[in-house]
């Protein structure tokens, strides 16, 4: 059982967690590459990736036969190392190195 004291400082670092601007909701600032795709403001890491999604939504570039596999254009061929087509899973490992704390 926790006592009063763990539980007050429990709390108090939920609160901190939940704040904006901190964590995943810290703002990060795009590289020239992937601004492309997102734009060139900085917004949370969470926008970064709905954004990608929406545009590869937005373009087709999900293979139609395996719908985990993005298929890249010249834009996300800049953000994905010139490869021509990366896994759903892949493609966070390739953002994050466009990334950088604004």
């Amino acid at each position: 059982m926790a006592t009063a004291k763990q539980e007050k400082g429990a709390s108090k670092a939920a609160a901190t967690q939940t704040k904006e601007g901190t964590g995943i909701h810290a703002p990060v600032q795009p590289s020239k590459e992937l601004a492309e795709v997102v734009g060139s403001d900085a917004i949370p890491r969470s926008q970064v990736i709905s954004k990608v999604w929406e545009y590869i939504k937005s373009k087709n570039l999900q293979n139609p036969e395996n719908k985990r596999e993005i298929l890249a254009d010249d834009n996300l061929k800049k953000v994905f190392d010139g490869r021509d087509k990366v896994t759903m899973f892949e493609m966070n490992k390739y953002i994050s190195k466009h990334l950088k704390a604004a």
